[in-house]
Parts: structure tokens; C-alpha cells; sequence
């Protein structure tokens, strides 16, 4: 028997309507087995699910890098909400270990799918949201994605924008461009550093960000943008 209260101890979230948190979790394969049991499978959930984790995903991207293009947006966002990491996250609360499923999905690995993990994350978004408000499904939703969200721009745009910009100013000057941070403001858990690039002593331009890397990229991609007016 799946243990709900131990999940929404783990999720750190009681719903108000348990048989929500039930139903994000109720794979098609435990239906056709069981029928008469559950109405339902999570697949309706599933559909708002998506549609909840790609808002907040989008507006936490427009947000944080303001810099971007829309381009540079979308792939962010093409990362994050694909299925192999919207399964990294869910390994991340068990949620394998909560799913029903059926004995045949069960025995050939089912709990460990990247569909059904993925499947069912977007489920559960959707029954918080549906329970306790769009606040608290974002709150959920960017509290696990986090890192995740910095790891994929440190991967692709900040490599990406800062070679460019190295290649052209040792090209141009036989030497590489040097960041420093210039500032740093907020509290521990929300600051937003700011970041000049220079060549020796001469200053190309500014970027900030909600971690170092970020507003190297972003003052890098500040740099190239000016460079290509120019």
C-alpha cells in the first residue's frame, strides 16, 4: 500500500483534497488491471501539468536572464522541460517509489521509466496547483529546478558566449578578457552579482546575475551584442 502521508511529508505540502495527490500518481497501467478501482489515470493531470511547469519555467528564465534572446530562451527551456530531466527531478523526491502501477508495468521496471517519472511529475505539478494555488505549484516547481536551471545555462550559453567573445579579443589584442566581480547585493539566498569584463584595465562591459557564472555570461553577451552594432 503507497504510503500518501509519508509523501506529503516528504513534499513538505498537505493537501486539502488527497485523492488529487492520488490521481497525479495512478499510472494507465494499474486502470487496466484495475479498473473498478480507480476511475482514472493521471494523464488529464498530466496535460496541466505541462502547461503549469512550462509558464513558470518561462517566466523564471525572462526573468533571471534578461540578456537573452529568444532563442537562447527557448533552448533553456527545451532543456528543462524535456523528459530524461523532468525524470532526473522526480528521482529526486522518490516519486517512483509512490507511483501505481500495474504488476506487468511494475515488473519490467516501470518505477524507474523516464515516461512514467516524467509523466507523473507533471501530474503531481498540476494536483498541487489544482489543491493549493498557482503560488505554491511555482514555489514546488523552482525549488527542484534550481540548480538544474544554472547547470543547463552554464552548459550552453555561458560556454558558448564566452569563448566568442575570447576568440575575437585575442584575435584582436593576443590577449584573453579577464571578469571581476564589481558587486554583489541581497541577502545569502537571493544575491545578484555584478560582473565587469576588461581588457587590462579598460572596461568592456557589464552584466549581472543571481550567480557569478550568469553575469559573466550575461556581460560577455553584452560585449558581443555592442561588437556586432559596432
Amino acid at each position: 500500500m503507497i504510503d500518501l502521508k509519508n509523501f506529503q511529508e516528504k513534499l513538505n505540502i498537505r493537501f486539502n483534497n488527497p485523492s488529487l495527490l492520488e490521481l497525479a500518481l495512478v499510472h494507465s497501467s494499474y486502470i487496466n488491471e484495475k479498473p473498478g478501482v480507480a476511475p482514472n489515470s493521471n494523464e488529464r493531470l498530466e496535460f496541466l501539468g505541462d502547461a503549469v511547469l512550462g509558464l513558470v519555467i518561462a517566466e523564471k528564465l525572462f526573468e533571471d536572464f534578461p540578456l537573452s534572446a529568444e532563442g537562447e530562451l527557448t533552448r533553456l527551456r527545451s532543456a528543462l522541460v524535456r523528459r530524461e530531466t523532468l525524470a532526473q527531478v522526480a528521482r529526486i523526491i522518490d516519486l517512483g517509489n509512490y507511483l501505481f502501477l500495474g504488476k506487468g508495468e511494475e515488473s519490467g521496471g516501470g518505477r524507474q521509466k523516464p515516461a512514467n517519472l516524467a509523466g507523473a511529475f507533471e501530474a503531481l505539478i498540476a494536483a498541487i496547483y489544482l489543491d493549493k494555488g498557482l503560488a505554491a505549484a511555482k514555489i514546488f516547481i523552482l525549488d527542484l529546478f534550481g540548480p538544474e536551471i544554472y547547470k543547463q545555462a552554464n552548459q550552453g550559453a555561458e560556454t558558448d558566449y564566452k569563448s566568442k567573445l575570447q576568440e575575437i579579443i585575442q584575435a584582436e589584442h593576443q590577449i584573453a578578457p579577464s571578469y571581476y566581480v564589481i558587486d554583489a547585493t541581497g541577502p545569502d539566498h537571493a544575491k545578484l552579482f555584478t560582473v565587469e569584463v576588461r581588457i587590462g584595465n579598460d572596461v568592456l562591459g557589464t552584466g549581472t546575475g543571481k550567480s557569478k557564472k550568469i553575469a559573466e555570461m550575461e556581460a560577455a553577451h553584452l560585449v558581443l551584442k555592442a561588437l556586432k552594432k559596432d
